[in-house]
């Protein structure tokens, strides 16, 4: 009983750590229509940054800085910050074709940087002794999951009902208007470039705090933890669970990590030895299949955006606009 309750933790708090990056890109893409495929490589910024931050010197041949676990949150969500500004920059001015070619470059150039720098990242032998947040404090393995997952509990809510203040303020009104009707919100005296830049800013940063946790979950770094089809996870998330509802990036998160590790699990379990190499690209079918399926059944996503209505306008418009939306 107790190996069934470990396993559940830990499925679930990985489970949450995808929740936190779904915010993130629906935030993004939900609310501001940024269409961001470099999730990958915000995450890699972010569990990479907090990993130098945070390890023991000598953990790779630069060795880490020894921080507290706080001032690596922080810092990979400051670095990530950072970097998408500086794509931000280049690309959100331009049509939303250029945001997603640079940004897929970026992760993927990113992924092989953290695979041939082998001085500061560990290169292919990876980057050990990432601390995890109560190491010190908690020396039973079950202990200690059993608290990261209650820090990421405490992590999703603070995050959900942060965006859920701001995407319903009038500065996430703004970012569905120019998602809606840029040129409109433009004529308004809105910057639609500002605004998209703050959103992928904050977007990021969330996924970096992604990547971040990510790394004190596992306590060891690989180029291989950040393909691009970690990036392919997310949005099937976000767009399953519903793109614009916070309520269904988390539900996505979950749901499709749970069928993720199902297949994962039913495929080594059937197939042949010799086959189970393939057992990934089963995966990735599956989880396409249920995509498809979503889409032509659901094309909003299993809750799909909440129609919001100003609280100035009268009840029985209201009621009227509820009903045509």
């Amino acid at each position: 009983m107790i190996g069934v309750v470990a396993y559940l933790i830990f499925f679930l708090s990985q489970g949450l750590i995808f929740a936190v990056c779904c915010l993130g890109l629906n935030l993004q893409w939900g609310n501001t229509g940024l269409f961001n495929v470099g999730v990958s490589g915000f995450y890699l910024i972010g569990a990479y940054t907090f990993a130098l931050l945070c390890a023991p010197a000598g953990s790779v041949l630069l060795g880490g800085f020894g921080m507290p676990f706080i001032v690596g949150i922080i810092g990979s969500m400051v670095v990530t910050g950072i970097a998408a500004f500086i794509i931000g920059v280049a690309t959100l001015r331009l049509r939303a074709d250029y945001l997603a070619i640079a940004t897929i470059g970026v992760a993927i150039s990113l992924r092989l940087v953290a695979l041939n720098t082998t001085s500061l990242t560990g290169g292919a032998q990876g980057f050990p002794n990432v601390p995890r947040p109560f190491g010190g404090l908690i020396q039973n393995n079950f202990d200690a999951n059993l608290a990261f997952f209650g820090l990421m509990v405490v992590i999703v809510a603070v995050i959900y009902f942060g965006l859920e203040a701001m995407v319903r303020s009038p500065w996430g009104r703004v970012l569905r208007a120019i998602r809606e009707d840029e040129p409109a919100a433009a004529s308004l005296g809105k910057s639609p470039f500002s605004y998209r830049m703050q959103s992928f800013v904050i977007g990021s940063a969330l996924i970096g705090l992604g990547g971040a946790m990510f790394a004190s979950f596992l306590g060891f770094l690989s180029s291989d933890n950040f393909f691009s089809i970690m990036t392919f996870q997310v949005w099937t998330m976000l767009i399953i669970g519903g793109s614009g509802n916070n309520k269904g990036a988390i539900l996505g998160a979950i749901l499709i990590w749970a069928v993720w590790t199902a297949t994962g699990s039913v495929a080594q379990a059937v197939l042949p030895t010799t086959m189970q190499v393939k057992g990934g690209a089963l995966q990735i079918i599956f989880i396409g299949l249920i995509l498809m399926l979503v889409l032509l059944f659901r094309p909003r996503g299993i809750l799909g955006e909440e129609a919001s209505v100003s609280r100035a306008v009268p009840k029985g418009l209201k009621k009227i606009l509820q009903k045509g939306s």
